[in-house]
């Protein structure tokens, strides 16, 4: 089975998760990047990465990278490409894409060079004048930035966040690779017992039931590559078999959430039950400033409301002294709270042990982690 080179675009902040996502996957070549990782692998892991990657916002087949500064460079890059090995002569390949701080600025010429490339590269392998374009989809994606083009086709489809649970949300919904990094990152395990004060539409907790009993988030989609005639059946069909092997049913893990909006509410229990998780995840309607924890030990994971969404700002910062009080700093409370508001820590009264930068959308955030060292030592024990 052949080797090919991949790249995943992600979240930024978020790729050092990503790639030790891939590695103990068994990916190869695995290396960061600005927002995506590249890496290496066969038809296995090309399922394998669809199916189980909790971070990567698709998985993309690297054709080639090269320099080009006008027009001419870049077609005759492209038509170097050996795109014969991935489309057929029936086969569609659409082309869409983005140029940042390049000569080439203009994407919809770069659209056309790169489909008349791939075309002229066609016609002399299959010898034939035209293409229909009425058999399996290959989408072609390209990427120019500072004169450097990679071209890449497309194995995903919908993009990996669409896990697939979440047909319905609430106003403001966090994306479900950014609510699965803020659970990798608070350290929940099989044993933890979860809250999210402002669940909405329950992201954050059914990231983190998936989390814990380990269930892989593209189990129960399809994906685009599966169309593909020269990939098997089998690979998909053992990959997803491989991925329900893993799953742990019998944990500890039980998770609670909260919302003032008794549609979240139902929304929550809704989504929870389509991702399989619902036992897991116990919800009710709760003002913040009402909140208790029911255990002793917990993390408490929170996606607050951002004042350029959904209350003025005013608002949000008496918020974050309402839960300043009622987020108690106590042995075995951990709490992990991500918020665009860079005074966060002035309203909530406490500075957080740890920061991380971490997009929500196209909004910088802050995630902030306030924990116990001695917790932080058992939960990784």
């Amino acid at each position: 089975m052949r080797k090919m080179d991949f790249v995943c675009p992600c979240l930024l902040g978020i790729e050092g998760l990503l790639s030790n996502e891939l590695k103990r996957m068994c990916a190869e070549n695995v290396l960061s990047q600005n927002g995506r990782v590249t890496f290496s692998g066969d038809y296995n892991i090309l399922a394998r990465a669809n199916i189980c990657s909790r971070y990567a916002e698709r998985v993309l087949i690297l054709m080639g990278s090269f320099r080009a500064e006008n027009f001419e460079e870049l077609f005759q890059g492209v038509k170097k490409l050996a795109w014969e090995d991935l489309i057929g002569k029936n086969d569609a390949f659409p082309v869409k894409g983005s140029s940042l701080n390049s000569k080439l600025f203009s994407v919809p010429d770069c659209q056309s060079i790169i489909k008349k490339a791939i075309v002229e590269r066609l016609k002399e392998r299959y010898n034939v004048p035209w293409f229909e374009e009425t058999g399996a989809l290959f989408s072609v994606q390209f990427l120019i930035m500072k004169d450097i083009v990679s071209v890449m086709v497309d194995t995903s489809g919908a993009g990996l966040h669409k896990r697939g649970y979440r047909k319905n949300s609430t106003e403001a919904p966090i994306k479900e690779t950014l609510a699965a990094a803020m659970v990798n990152l608070a350290h929940v395990r099989s044993s933890s017992t979860v809250y999210d004060p402002f669940c909405g539409s329950g992201t954050i907790l059914i990231e983190a039931a998936l989390y814990a009993m380990n269930i892989a988030p593209g189990i129960n989609r399809r994906f685009i590559a599966e169309s593909w005639p020269w990939i098997q059946p089998s690979i998909w069909n053992n990959e997803r078999q491989r991925a329900l092997e893993g799953i742990r049913r019998n944990v500890e893990f039980q998770a609670f959430g909260y919302d003032i909006d008794k549609n979240a509410i139902e929304l929550t229990k809704e989504n929870a039950k389509k991702a399989g998780v619902e036992a897991k995840i116990k919800v009710e309607k709760q003002d913040i400033k009402d909140f208790k924890a029911l255990s002793e030990r917990g993390i408490i994971i929170c996606n607050p409301p951002y004042g350029e969404r959904l209350l003025d700002v005013k608002r949000v910062r008496e918020l974050y002294e309402t839960m300043g009080k009622v987020f108690k700093k106590q042995e075995g409370m951990n709490y992990y709270i991500i918020s665009p508001d860079e005074d966060f820590e002035s309203y909530f009264l406490r500075k957080s042990q740890k920061r991380r930068k971490l997009y929500n959308g196209m909004i910088k955030c802050q995630y902030h982690m306030y924990f116990n060292e001695g917790d932080m030592k058992q939960e990784l024990t």
